[in-house]
């Protein structure tokens, strides 16, 4: 069995505990609320700036164009494309994009954006795919349980999200699977270990950020 689906099968309990999230599943019943919508899209875009930045990192990594290709489609994808789910919940909570940017990160979105981006800076190429590949793996998996379980149409509020995510011919984090592969092939025990940590983390973020969202987490002591 290969590296990336050593790291899926001991990290399923944790793909299934965030689509059993009452964050996800609100978006499966099209049950949120304004203020969940908006905190959501607020910490989403901030967290997002810095899942660019690891990116950057880890291009500025690589030693082969195949590799500094691979991270800037996906850079590319989040800064033209991956703005698309976010005008979902906005015209849903019936605000405006624009005025939803430059916010400070809540407790949970901080210490992922910080994890990526310590790892990103200090780890190896194979640590930078490892700590970056939840966020796409886990979305594409609770999108495609809902475009099976739930099968929205477009009446549904969230349909664009959901396909989004979930109706994707080639998912976005394949090539990331494959190279993370090759490189584990060649890696040190000690690293294969460190990409194990990094990914277990970050699934366990993506879990928080959900829960973030639902929640409405803030810093407990305001300025």
């Amino acid at each position: 069995m290969s590296f990336s689906k050593d790291l899926r099968n001991e990290c399923d309990h944790l793909f299934k505990a965030c689509y059993d999230h009452p964050f996800v599943q609100g978006i499966a019943k099209g049950e949120l609320n304004k203020e969940q919508l908006i905190h959501y899209v607020k910490q989403d875009y901030e967290y997002l700036n810095a899942m660019i930045q690891a990116r950057a990192y880890g291009m500025a990594k690589c030693t082969n164009r195949e590799d500094m290709e691979m991270f800037n489609t996906s850079i590319s994808f989040i800064l033209n494309s991956e703005t698309h789910p976010h005008h979902n919940f906005c015209q849903i909570a019936g605000v405006n994009y624009d005025d939803l940017q430059g916010y400070s990160l809540a407790p949970t979105a901080k210490h992922y954006a910080s994890h990526m981006l310590q790892v990103s800076q200090v780890g190896s190429l194979g640590e930078v795919i490892a700590v970056t590949l939840p966020c796409p793996w886990i979305y594409l998996y609770v999108a495609e349980r809902m475009m099976q379980e739930v099968k929205p149409d477009e009446n549904h509020p969230f349909y664009d999200w959901i396909s989004f995510y979930g109706a994707q011919e080639e998912p976005r984090m394949n090539v990331y699977l494959d190279r993370l592969d090759e490189l584990a092939e060649n890696a040190s025990a000690s690293e294969k270990e460190k990409m194990r940590e990094h990914f277990f983390l970050s699934c366990q973020l993506e879990y928080m950020f959900f829960d973030m969202a639902y929640k409405v987490q803030e810093w407990p002591v305001q300025k």
